[in-house]
């Protein structure tokens, strides 16, 4: 059996790198390990940190496929955060604008969470401790 301890990192290949650059540090309160511009794939990649632990890595390719479909793709689903007061968390998101779907109630746990979407779409998950 492998030996894993953790997720490294989630790589996310985004079409507006500018866009997306903005909502992961503004919206998304993500901190910025590193960014690099590499002029042979004409890509940005930009290394982003969640309370100090290295977590997403954004890369920007020219015209980069669209996903297929939402959430129910093959592939990844949906990435997921915990949040301490999904109310706040909400009021924090209608302040900037970012569209946030009705509160659900995990039928398992009956934990409350809500999604949003990223600026390509990709669902995003809040999800109450």
């Amino acid at each position: 059996m492998l030996s894993l301890n953790k997720v490294h990192h989630i790589a996310i290949i985004c079409s507006d790198y500018n866009k997306s650059k903005l909502f992961y540090t503004e919206i998304m309160g993500l901190t910025i390990i590193r960014e690099i511009y590499r002029e042979e794939r004409q890509s940005y990649k930009l290394d982003l940190a969640l309370n100090g632990e290295y977590i997403v890595e954004l890369f920007s390719f020219p015209n980069p496929p669209a996903r297929t479909s939402r959430p129910e793709g093959a592939g990844l689903r949906h990435l997921a955060f915990e949040v301490s007061d999904l109310d706040e968390t909400i009021a924090f998101l209608a302040s900037k604008n970012v569209a946030y779907e009705a509160i659900r109630i995990d039928e398992t746990t009956q934990k409350r969470f809500i999604f949003i979407a990223d600026p390509d779409d990709l669902p995003l998950e809040f999800y109450e401790r």
